[in-house]
């Protein structure tokens, strides 16, 4: 008996873990659905990055090439600030989305179904992850077509993706905060857009840090944006990526370990 009750209770916990982890990806499947059948959805995620890299490129870059180092193309500098932008700016789709389900009731109806709490949120992230690695594939192409080419190889390719879709789900668990701290998902739009300005445009996304104001370059130098997209760029265009790398994972932990509680805490706050 002192051995089979411990037993039983292994296996209910598998079984609850199992359950929880199914109700976690029903619940992507679902906002995934969500944005399909949503076209502004769809064209926020996919155009905009497109057109900033086609603008970027023909209308921008010739002023801003003069700025950078001998040698340098602009558009190698310029595609790792693209797609860090690109994930940033869709990290308002995980803010609205929640904010529009409290504010219709769905998260209470979820409550009220056999489903585990926490499959909400996590099925919220999983799911802006998803779309986050599609739409980087895309940006990606983009980038091949406009002339950007790769420093180093394949592997730093896939480590510069790696590093950015990890900040991209910590950037999910900030503005989870977000969506589930307003009324409604219009709030939710007002309240993150000027975060998300400054974050991408005080950054080294577009222009070298050494030519904007002194008072503002540690700013920009220093802040998370700017720090993974430093470490994307030396793992594209080749360099010292150590330091780089290990300030960027360093970014996310902080922002996942800090940003994750209050979410949770929020959640159970709101429902």
């Amino acid at each position: 008996m002192t051995t089979a009750a411990p037993a039983r209770a292994s296996v209910v916990a598998l079984v609850n873990r199992g359950h929880s982890i199914g109700d976690a990806v029903t619940m992507a499947w679902r906002n995934l659905l969500n944005i399909r059948r949503n076209p502004q959805l769809m064209v926020f995620a996919t155009v905009q990055p497109v057109i900033f890299v086609v603008m970027f490129r023909y209308v921008f870059g010739g002023a801003i090439q003069g700025s950078l180092p001998a040698g340098q193309s602009y558009i190698n500098y310029l595609m790792p600030g693209v797609f860090v932008q690109t994930i940033v700016f869709g990290a308002l789709t995980t803010a609205v989305g929640l904010a529009d389900d409290l504010n219709k009731g769905l998260i209470e109806r979820f409550r009220s179904l056999p489903m585990a709490r926490s499959a909400v949120l996590v099925g919220r992230t999983f799911a802006d992850l998803v779309r986050n690695f599609f739409v980087l594939i895309l940006v990606c192409a983009v980038g091949f077509v406009v002339g950007w080419t790769i420093g180093t190889n394949v592997w730093g390719l896939v480590g510069a993706f790696g590093i950015i879709l990890a900040f991209a789900y910590s950037l999910s668990w900030l503005f989870a905060i977000v969506g589930l701290s307003v009324k409604d998902g219009e709030t939710a739009q007002a309240v993150s857009f000027p975060i998300l300005a400054v974050l991408v445009f005080a950054s080294s996304a577009f222009v070298p840090v050494a030519t904007m104001p002194s008072w503002m370059q540690p700013w920009a130098r220093n802040q998370p944006v700017s720090v993974v997209i430093d470490a994307a760029r030396v793992l594209t265009i080749g360099g010292p990526t150590s330091d780089y790398v290990i300030k960027a994972i360093i970014w996310v932990v902080v922002i996942v370990a800090v940003c994750a509680p209050i979410a949770i805490a929020r959640y159970r706050k709101v429902v």
